[in-house]
């Protein structure tokens, strides 16, 4: 059996700069390392749990299918401070039926993240 001591998503972005500020300076993720030198050079961001590598470059956008989960504690408040910093915001919050409140926003590539924030009577935080 395989033991996981860590993990990360590989981001190859078309714009690695435009990401990098996308993901460091709009969504405001903290640099938990960065290594190599030029506009390649690669940042890892944390990600709650888990990180993000911002590094490398493609000549086309990630796949349509990939898409982030960002759980925040205040959708609201997220969104205030995304549309502050210019982010685009595919879908204000709202919530869903199954008791999330949610925002969709995109990267600079089209990528879709969901911000969550999961209220505290919701069972995700709580099990009787």
């Amino acid at each position: 059996m395989v033991h996981v001591l860590s993990s990360r998503i590989l981001l190859r972005p078309t714009d690695p700069e435009r990401s990098r500020a996308f993901y460091g300076e709009a969504l405001g993720l903290a640099v938990y390392r960065e290594f190599g030198t030029g506009p390649e050079r690669g940042t890892v961001y944390f990600l709650g749990g888990g990180f993000l590598e911002v590094s490398g470059r493609s000549d086309t956008p990630p796949a349509p299918g990939l898409q982030l989960w960002l759980q925040v504690a205040d959708a609201a408040a997220a969104h205030k401070e995304f549309t502050a910093q210019g982010v685009e915001v595919l879908r204000p919050p709202k919530k869903e039926p199954w008791g999330l409140v949610e925002m969709w926003i995109a990267d600079p590539d089209g990528v879709r993240i969901a911000v969550v924030e999961v209220p505290e009577d919701h069972p995700l935080r709580y099990r009787p």
